[in-house]
């Protein structure tokens, strides 16, 4: 299946865009996403923490993804 990836703050730096659109197998969860993620963009390792959201929600890693879900990848939030 085909998902549109978006990407926000430093990941969309490590995306170099604001979205990708990768190929992944059916049944894909959300741990299995941010494994290829990782395999695909090693510097997503660096962060400290990032989350993945999907239909705008923050998702559970066990979370099942299909291809119509809205996909985005939000790096730690920084401030003072």
């Amino acid at each position: 299946m085909k998902l549109k990836i978006l990407a926000f703050g430093i990941a969309k730096d490590i995306f170099g865009a604001p979205e990708k659109e990768l190929e992944f197998q059916d049944g894909l969860n959300v741990i299995q996403l941010k494994e290829k993620l990782e395999q695909d963009f090693p510097q997503l390792i660096k962060l400290k923490s990032y989350f993945i959201a999907v239909n705008e929600e923050y998702a559970e890693d066990d979370q099942t993804i299909v291809s119509t879900d809205e996909i985005a990848v939000i790096p730690p939030v920084s401030g003072g």
